[in-house]
């Protein structure tokens, strides 16, 4: 997003709030007029709980399942909490049937069967089949909208046939070619069907090279393969080689944002859809766990501490200094992890450059610590007329970097391997790492040098 985007946003949801405030409900309809289902998602996402009950009042019944559909988890269950059951029907009539898969387990009993009694028998076993996948798999974020076309009829037929369609389905690039039995062959691009001649068949100008994506693919596969090869649209196959839809660059769009916000939040032990104005109760008890967490490292590292509290008392100056040292390793561990924390996103570490990269990091920690551990040294030679002081607190921070840079590569990969998310555990364990490692060696080594 750019800067005049993000300002522009800004302004605009200033306005909506103060013609809320001010009672300017005709103003604050027209605006909301004015935007489509993403940015009023957004809106209600911006406002305060107060607010945001009277945006909702003010959306249109049509634009209300798409809104429900663009809007975070904890968002959307308050919203649905408070409509009633009739209102929820409504608000479902006319979406897509991606999109029904996305809202409707979310919605209660009641409503979940009356819209499957509502819908003709096709486009109910496509929402059967869509839910049968899981959501963050490519046949939970397919969308079953598109046009296929059979490889023995003309370009002049297949033209005719796109004629009689009121309109395309979003982000269509290409036809999907299918044998009689619905089996994937391949795609014709509307590029290349527009400048053959009438009289080609399709299967002469299709194109048989193109890799369907097996429904049961991660998300985050289906993502990277849009990234590689800069795909618009992409078939959708199940086992047997059957077509049953398509993903579009809308729905990577949206995979890649939501993996970008988990990485995010999850560092802070989040959840990527955390509302911002949820209730304090709530956002209280979803963060007591961490912090509970974080407090039993903070002891972990209070009792490696307690250790040396003899040697302390004799020299006032560790106490000082030692936050440096834990602070110095926390720093470049964090940096080593989040850089590692990206490559296995990428897919770009495996067993065969890990230990390289181990290596390279851990030089990294020593270069960066012997250069910042000279300067700490020398500051804390002036500060407290000590030499030998400046010694242990130079060592000790070379240790701490060295430590730092081997936990930083090492833990998300053990992480991983154990199953365990890197971006929402390594955190706190990298802290209690470089914590307990900064406190022991700078202890340790003032009370075998310096007491």
């Amino acid at each position: 997003m750019s800067e005049n985007t993000a300002e522009t946003i800004i302004t605009e949801h200033q306005a909506f709030s103060e013609a809320l405030h001010t009672h300017a409900f005709g103003k604050a309809l027209q605006m909301l007029n004015e935007m489509n289902s993403a940015e009023v998602a957004h809106l209600l996402e911006s406002l305060p709980a107060d607010d945001r009950d009277l945006a909702w009042d003010l959306v249109r019944t049509k634009l209300e399942g798409d809104v429900l559909v663009h809007v975070n988890d904890n968002l959307r269950a308050q919203l649905i909490g408070k409509m009633e059951p009739h209102e929820l029907v409504a608000a479902t009539s006319g979406l897509e049937t991606d999109d029904l898969a996305d809202l409707l387990p979310d919605m209660p009993d009641e409503v979940f069967n009356q819209v499957l009694r509502s819908m003709d028998e096709q486009n109910r076993q496509r929402l059967e089949s869509a839910l049968s996948y899981p959501e963050d798999s490519a046949g939970g974020m397919m969308n079953m909208d598109t046009v296929t076309v059979r490889a023995d009829i003309t370009v002049d037929v297949a033209l005719r046939y796109l004629r009689r369609h009121r309109e395309l389905p979003g982000h269509t690039d290409t036809l999907m070619v299918v044998d009689r039995e619905g089996k994937f062959s391949g795609v014709v691009p509307l590029t290349t069907l527009l400048t053959s001649s009438p009289e080609a068949t399709l299967d002469k100008i299709m194109r048989r090279d193109v890799e369907a994506i097996p429904a049961d693919m991660p998300a985050h596969e289906v993502a990277k393969l849009f990234e590689l090869h800069d795909l618009v649209s992409a078939p959708v196959v199940d086992g047997a080689g059957m077509l049953l839809g398509r993903i579009t660059i809308d729905d990577v769009v949206d995979i890649i944002r939501d993996e970008g916000e988990h990485s995010l939040m999850s560092m802070a032990g989040l959840h990527e859809e955390e509302d911002l104005f949820a209730p304090v109760v709530p956002s209280a008890r979803r963060r007591a766990l961490w912090l509970g967490l974080n407090l039993l490292t903070a002891f972990l590292a209070s009792w490696v501490i307690g250790l040396f509290d003899a040697t302390i008392e004799k020299l006032v100056a560790l106490a000082v200094l030692m936050p440096i040292v834990a602070s110095m390793g926390g720093i470049a561990g964090s940096q080593t992890m989040t850089l590692v924390i990206r490559g296995l996103a990428l897919d770009q570490i495996s067993d065969h450059n890990a230990r390289k990269l181990l290596f390279k990091e851990a030089a990294v920690g020593l270069l960066n610590g012997v250069m910042w551990a000279a300067t700490v040294a020398a500051v804390a030679w002036l500060w407290f007329r000590d030499p030998y002081l400046g010694a242990v607190i130079a060592a000790a921070m070379i240790i701490n970097l060295v430590v730092a840079a081997f936990a930083g590569v090492t833990l998300p990969l053990l992480l991983r391997k154990l199953g365990a998310d890197p971006a929402l555990a390594g955190g706190v364990v990298l802290t209690t790492v470089t914590d307990v490692i900064g406190f022991l060696s700078f202890l340790g080594l003032a009370t075998i040098f310096l007491i």
